[in-house]
Parts: structure tokens; C-alpha cells; sequence
């Protein structure tokens, strides 16, 4: 019996809730799928090592990275991926999707030329603060005596011939 990939999962959602979860309407979604097909295709007639996750799977988790912040760490757990293969992944897709055409942002000569007023600028500037070990006072201060008192042994004798 084969297990469903996740993509194969969400078949079942309609085109509101797919939206809801991937962050992308099922049409944007399929014009991806498309054009990463075709990079992949270029990629891997040179040669490689086949993907453990479908093409559809892969897009899958670069857009819940994008849309939920997650780590690459939890993102891999998830999707049964050690973190550099899923950092690869991600980062294959971001750059694949961004070099074609369709999902190119206009350069800001393109804009400053327009007839167009911008009347509104959003911007998302979330704020994630970054994981880091809590410091503790007595194991700086235990380490800090424990390195000066044996710089003063080891510096402290002298040798007699």
C-alpha cells in the first residue's frame, strides 16, 4: 500500500480552502508546477540523483515555508528531509520561479515611467526573533574562575634545573 504525498492529500479542498492553506490560488499553484517541470526537466537531463518528493510536494513546502515561517528543521521533519535538503529545495524553487517571466516583479525604472499613481505600499515586515541558548551568570562566572585559576597554576611554577 503507497502512501498519499501531501499534495495527493489535498486534492479533496476545494479552491477556497486550497487557497487558505497554500497562500496561492489552485490555477497560480498548477502555472508553477509548470514551469518548474520545465527546469526540472533541463536540470535533470544533464544527469542526477531522483527527488525523494514529487514536483508538486516540493512546491508545496517551499510555499509553507514562505507562508508560515517555519524552520527548516520542522519544514524537513514534516516532509521526512534532512534541513539542508530542504534549504535546497526551498531555494531551488524560490530562484526557478523568480527567473521565469510570469512571477517577475516590475524593475523600479518600469515603475517610475508609468502613468500610474501608487496610491497604497504594503510592506510585511514581520518581526521572528531568532532561537539562541540562554546564558546563565554562574556558568560565565564558574568558567571564567575556573580559566584564570588554571592559567595561574600552569603559568604559577617554575621549572628548577
Amino acid at each position: 500500500m503507497q502512501t498519499k504525498t501531501k499534495y495527493q492529500q489535498l486534492a479533496g479542498l476545494n479552491d477556497e480552502n486550497f487557497r487558505r492553506l497554500t497562500g496561492v490560488k489552485r490555477s497560480t499553484f498548477n502555472t508553477m508546477v509548470e514551469i518548474l517541470a520545465k527546469a526540472d526537466g533541463a536540470k535533470k537531463a544533464v544527469g542526477g540523483r531522483k527527488n525523494k518528493l514529487c514536483l508538486e510536494d516540493r512546491l508545496l513546502m517551499a510555499l509553507e515555508y514562505l507562508r508560515e515561517y517555519r524552520t527548516y528543521f520542522h519544514i524537513a521533519q514534516s516532509y521526512g528531509l534532512s534541513e539542508s535538503n530542504a534549504y535546497k529545495t526551498c531555494k531551488w524553487i524560490e530562484d526557478t520561479l523568480i527567473k521565469d517571466k510570469c512571477f517577475a516583479l516590475p524593475g523600479r525604472k518600469t515603475l517610475l515611467k508609468s502613468d500610474n499613481e501608487i496610491e497604497v505600499v504594503l510592506i510585511d515586515a514581520t518581526e521572528t526573533p531568532i532561537e539562541r541558548p540562554k546564558k546563565d551568570k554562574k556558568d560565565i562566572t564558574q568558567v571564567k574562575r575556573n580559566a584564570t585559576h588554571s592559567r595561574l597554576v600552569t603559568f604559577g611554577f617554575k621549572k628548577e634545573k
